[in-house]
Formats: structure tokens, sequence, C-alpha cells
């Protein structure tokens, strides 16, 4: 059986880098930004999602991150938080996906009002909502979240005694996002110490608007995932018929450090200029951890299975190489081992192995 786009679309998918406020229906941005009377740049739903596209299509981070404006606009109440989560969930587990963990920062959504806490809560029951939904549509999908601090603004405790505190909220671990170049992950050090200290997962955004130094600095930081990681490869060259990998590309390998890699939003943020040319096939082949994330899935106008199908098309993967991304991207939630391996063994296997 061919891989086929209904065919991926049916494959079991595990996502674990998907920003929650990249993730929205353009429909959902313009409703909510109607009642809040928030000019918007376009006059419906359908040019507003081109206009998101192509305003993401600029070529640099800088540009990508202003899209953000709007729909952190339409995310500041507990009502409208609650909507956006629940609907993260039911479109994922429309696509196929079994497990995912939405990543987002609560101290942009406080400008309504709303606490830190209440902003989490707020997700956390849109997020029950949303699986209470998939489950009854027939798509059942296990969600949680991940509370993120961005690097260009000062530390907050706060922040991280949500990651801390928040598994009745579905909290489960900590981000550091926002832009890499002149903002490294030690200047959020005393963060990154008390949530060791008090055993929290991290993962952290690196190398992908900065090289090989931001993701040393993220290793150093402890990070368990990498936020992209895709200019991991400028720590590899070719050597004769093979390649060699400088210091930080053989610990990331060796320590077996996943990489959260999103082939169309690195294209455009100028990681590459194809999917075709992504590091995603170069990382696969040296034997890296490699998993299929969409960033975010409004500006880039994609899904877990337009991603899995884009490196299908580019690298020639077959079903057995994605559920070997999707196994290892399983392995590597933050959810505690028993519930992991239990995706694994009752949900993912069993999808793949109709393929067989």
């Amino acid at each position: 059986m061919g891989l086929g786009t209904e065919t991926i679309r049916g494959l079991p998918k595990v996502v674990l880098h998907d920003h929650l406020d990249g993730g929205l229906r353009a429909s959902t941005v313009f409703d909510i930004a109607s009642e809040i009377s928030h000019p918007l740049p376009a006059a419906e739903p359908d040019s507003l999602a081109t206009w998101f596209y192509a305003a993401a299509e600029s070529g640099t981070l800088v540009d990508y991150l202003e899209t953000f404006v709007h729909t952190i606009a339409v995310m500041q109440t507990a009502e409208h938080l609650e909507r956006v989560a629940r609907e993260w969930v039911v479109d994922l587990a429309a696509d196929g996906v079994v497990y995912g963990e939405a990543r987002w920062a609560p101290e942009q959504h406080t400008a309504a009002g709303l606490s830190l806490a209440e902003a989490v809560a707020a997700v956390g029951a849109g997020l029950r909502a949303g699986m209470a939904e998939a489950e009854a549509s027939g798509t059942p999908m296990v969600a949680r979240q991940l509370v993120t601090s961005l690097r260009h603004t000062p530390p907050s405790r706060e922040v991280a005694d949500l990651a801390l505190a928040g598994g009745d909220d579905l909290v489960v671990g900590f981000d550091l996002a926002g832009p890499e170049d002149g903002f490294p992950a030690s200047g959020h050090h005393e963060t990154f110490a008390y949530l060791a200290d008090h055993l929290v997962p991290v993962t952290i955004h690196a190398g992908e608007a900065a090289g090989v130094a931001s993701i040393a600095g993220a290793i150093a930081e402890g990070a368990l995932r990498l936020g992209h990681g895709a200019r991991l490869v400028e720590d590899i060259a070719p050597d004769g018929d093979g390649w060699s990998l400088g210091p930080v590309a053989t610990w990331v390998r060796d320590r077996r450090i996943p990489l959260e890699l999103s082939p169309t939003s690195n294209v455009q943020t100028g990681v590459c200029t194809t999917v075709a040319e992504h590091p995603f096939g170069l990382l696969e082949r040296l034997g890296f951890v490699v998993t299929v994330n969409c960033d975010n899935r409004l500006m880039s106008r994609t899904s877990p299975s337009r991603e899995m199908g884009l490196l299908v098309d580019a690298f020639g993967y077959g079903a057995q190489d994605l559920r070997r991304f999707t196994v290892d991207a399983m392995r590597a939630a933050f959810l505690p081992h028993p519930e992991r391996e239990r995706l694994i063994r009752e949900v993912i296997e069993p999808g793949y192995a109709a393929l067989a």
C-alpha cells in the first residue's frame, strides 16, 4: 500500500512542537476579533488565512513572529482560551494525532485581567473539553500543555511555578521560546536551575534562528529536547565518503536528545529553501532522534499529515520510517513512562501494523 494523503492521515501521529497561539482556525481568529473589535488585515476568514500564510513566508523569524499579534489578541479571556485549546485538540485529533503537547506563553495572555494561573486553568479546561469531543467523534487523543517563557523578557519564577504545580491543569513541562539571536538560554539560568531542582522536564527552542552555540546553550541549561535544532547541521561536515560530527552534534546524537523538527516552518524562517534541502534527511541518516512537527499550523497552512507527506516526497520514507519517528516522539513526550508505553503498545503500533 502506498503512502498517499489519505493513508498518511489515517496513521497515528505524535506532535511535540505545536504552538497554541499558532494553531488557531482562521475562522476563530476572525470571530473573536469581530467580537472584541480587534482590527485584522483581512475582511473574511479565507483571506485572513491567506494573509497569515503570506506574512509567514517572509523568510525571517522576526517577521514570522509578527503574525502572532493577531492570534494573541484573541486569546485574552478564559472563554476564548478555552475555545482555542478545545479546537486545538479537535483539529489535531481529526488529523490522526494521538498525543500532543500545546506550548504557549501565559505571560502574553493577561491583558484582559486574567492571572497566569487563571489562564493556564482555562487552557487546561479547553484541552479536557477537546479530548472529550475527540473521543465522542471516534478520534481519541491525549493532550497536555507546556508553559513557555520568552527569552527576550525577564525570567519569571511564577511561570516556572506553573510548570511545577500545574498537573491538575495538564501541564507537563516548561519551554523557552522567542528570538534566539542576542537572547541566550543562559539568561534564564536561575529558572532552569530551579526547574532542575524540582525535576520539571524542559524543552528549549534552539538551532532555528541561531546556530550551534544556541544549541549548546540549551543543552547546558538542561534541555531534554531541542525545539527545532535544525541548524545542528552546522556542526556536521563532509569527511571523505562520510560525515564528521563536531562536539555538539556528537553530544546530541549520542545522548539521544530528540529534535523537534518542523520542515515547512523552517523553510519559512530561512533555515533552508525547500523541504528537500531540510536537514531532516541528513540528521535521520546519521542516527539522530528526529520528530515531525508543524510549529504553527495557521502560519504554515499545514498539518501533521502534510508534514509527513512532504518528508515522504522529499526523502522517500516509508510507513516504517514514519512509525519510527512517531514512536521516538512518543518516547520523548513529557508524559510518565507507563503512559507513553501504553500509547505505543495500544494505539501507535496497531495503527502502523495495519499497513504491514
